[in-house]
């Protein structure tokens, strides 16, 4: 299929008269000038602002990217639930596509898109499990109706209907009532990322806009600016 380059990129929606292509702002001075050595200083500083902006509904939700091994690249919203030893790290079912996905092809993509600050942070890196007590420990911290829903739900299996999940969680909440104690499911756990490129994004005036790459060379980090 050849793409008519000629036809306009507005929106064609009966009674649309949004133009698409004249969508755009201009952002402000603010700039990456100095940076930590250690890029993990650098994002607890912008996670910690983010957190604080009242504009910004989940500081720590990122897109997640993987690939399945038929290349097949899919992304979604998940929550960063911690950074420790320079790892990222975040929860899911194993056997979500992102679960299958990883298990076949580790290498994924993070992004934090803090768009109310005019800021982003790409992350590249490969992704493991973490042990069993973490994720144990994890989940026996989460909400009850959080822990129940996790039973419930058969992450990315096919759905009949809205009831048939509504039924799964009512015999889960019937088998384990709230204020008992909740195991976590075998096919669940945590995912840590090791990255091997953080990159910050700040957007700057005239579309000048600030990147500043960190990659990891052995146990050191190499610090690069980029053309916007």
């Amino acid at each position: 299929m050849t793409l008519d380059t000629s036809m306009s990129l507005e929106n064609h929606e009966a009674g649309s008269d949004l133009d698409i292509a004249a969508m755009r702002r201009s952002y402000g001075e603010l700039g990456l000038e100095e940076v930590p050595e250690n890029p993990f200083s650098l994002f607890a500083q912008w996670l910690q602002a983010a957190n604080a902006n009242p504009a910004i509904v989940e500081a720590n939700a990122m897109v997640l990217s993987t690939a399945d091994f038929q290349g097949q690249i899919t992304s979604r919203t998940v929550l960063l639930k911690g950074v420790t030893e320079e790892r990222f790290v975040f929860f899911t079912n194993y056997n979500s596509r992102k679960g299958r996905a990883i298990h076949s092809q580790p290498q994924v993509s993070l992004l934090f898109p803090w768009f109310a600050m005019e800021r982003q942070v790409s992350v590249s890196g490969s992704a493991e499990k973490i042990s069993e007590a973490e994720s144990a420990k994890y989940f026996a911290s989460r909400p009850w109706g959080h822990q129940i829903g996790t039973w419930a739900s058969r992450q990315s299996d096919p759905l009949a209907s809205r009831s048939e999940l509504e039924l799964r969680w009512a015999a889960a909440a019937a088998k384990w009532p709230e204020g008992s104690v909740v195991p976590k499911p075998p096919h669940w756990g945590g995912y840590c990322v090791a990255p091997q490129e953080i990159e910050f994004w700040q957007g700057r005036y005239s579309r000048l806009h600030d990147r500043i790459r960190y990659s990891r060379s052995e146990s050191e980090w190499e610090i690069q600016r980029y053309y916007p």
